[in-house]
């Protein structure tokens, strides 16, 4: 039988060892599982006992009245008990005996993780302002060993600073987290995760946070929809006012001088009915809560009633002169080719009467006196004849 490389260092405790063992690490209120192994047997005596060197079992009988102590497996090679349920009273050395002669002796350590007992998270200040340093503490009560304590604002993870703090082999770790808030982190999660060998998957609390903020001012404007204020247009802003706490009103002023006699306010609505040019100015909405106020500007500018159709009625003319002169130039190339084809038909008919009257020409001087004179000689045949 081969020994197990896990269990070479418990073998190898003393020269000529044969009785071996290996350490136990289990959950607080698991089972943990004692194994008591001979190398070479030859039938000795094996027992185990307690670190209060209390005999756990004698070969397959137990003395000791602990129930939670029960036998898995005996033999001339082995003795297996196991012990439920597991409490950090039971951590310690548990010694595997075997009668030779000299008597071997080798030991477990028995090492029990306790998870947690309990996870807090604590805010400062329920309600934070923007721009406030707020401090946030986490403690894990009552572990073995410490726990690790890892900070998240929503998925970004940030670095705290912990103390530890250790009671009768249990420990509490408390972390610290100093968090500047801003109005983005309002209703994000601030997470305090716990990172321990006896916990598995995550365990983690989390508390959201709750930031007030001043209020952030849009102005739009509703009428007219094409954009363009000219004189007589009726003109209607709309103020839209966003904070926590929300803004309970708005107000509208007109920045260096007074609001138009016209102008009708309603809520976070403005409305001026035919403008004029009088009209012209910077129109201010205001809003406010318990954190601050804040506002948003609008200019208006009127334009002449007529503002805008003048380049339409150009883009018109525009359009119209370019198609006559398209219309003109097309007829014009048409001419050009219509004339160029008829003076190419009749250029050879040309040519050959004024060649008339050389055809019958001896030699090249006779073609050149007919073709000269050929109306001449003509006509003297013709007086000859008469």
């Amino acid at each position: 039988m081969g020994l197990p490389s896990d269990l070479s260092l418990s073998f190898l405790k003393g020269d000529g060892q044969n009785l071996f063992t290996k350490d136990v690490t289990v959950i607080e209120g698991e089972v943990a599982t004692i194994s008591c192994q001979v190398n070479k047997s030859d039938d000795s005596v094996i027992q185990l006992l307690n670190p209060n060197r209390q005999t756990i079992y004698f070969r397959d009988f137990r003395p000791l009245k602990d129930s939670r102590f029960q036998l898995l497996n005996f033999s001339s090679s082995e003795l297996k008990v196991s012990l439920t349920n597991v409490s950090i009273s039971d951590e310690g050395r548990y010694f595997c005996q075997l009668y030779t002669d000299p008597p071997q002796e080798s030991y477990t350590t028995i090492t029990v993780l306790v998870p947690p007992r309990n996870l807090m998270i604590d805010i400062q200040k329920d309600t934070a302002v923007e721009g406030e340093e707020i401090e946030v503490n986490c403690t894990a009560m009552a572990s073995k060993p410490a726990t690790t304590i890892r900070w998240f604002k929503g998925n970004k993870e940030l670095k705290g600073k912990s103390e530890v703090e250790e009671w009768s082999d249990m420990y509490t770790v408390t972390s610290q987290l100093m968090l500047k808030v801003h109005k983005e982190d309002d209703g994000v999660p601030v997470i305090c995760q716990v990172e321990h060998p006896a916990v598995t998957g995550n365990l983690q609390t989390q508390r959201y946070l709750e930031v007030q903020y001043k209020p952030q001012v849009h102005i739009q404007m509703t009428y007219p929809l094409q954009g363009l204020t000219r004189e007589g247009d009726a003109f209607e802003l709309t103020c839209e006012a966003i904070g926590k706490p929300q803004p309970v009103m708005v107000t509208w002023v007109r920045v260096d001088d007074e609001m138009p006699q016209h102008a009708v306010l309603s809520g976070p609505n403005l409305f001026i009915n035919n403008l004029n040019k009088t009209d012209n100015g910077t129109y201010r909405c205001e809003a406010s809560n318990i954190v601050g106020k804040a506002h948003s500007d609008y200019m208006l500018y009127v334009y002449d009633s007529r503002a805008g159709e003048e380049g339409t009625i150009g883009a018109v003319d525009h359009a119209v002169i370019g198609g006559v002169v398209a219309v003109v130039v097309f007829a014009m190339l048409c001419l050009l080719i219509i004339l160029g084809r008829y003076f190419a038909r009749h250029k050879g008919t040309y040519f050959t009467h004024e060649a008339k009257g050389a055809d019958d020409a001896a030699d090249a001087d006779t073609a050149i006196i007919n073709a000269e004179g050929g109306q001449n000689n003509s006509e003297e045949k013709k007086e000859y004849f008469i």
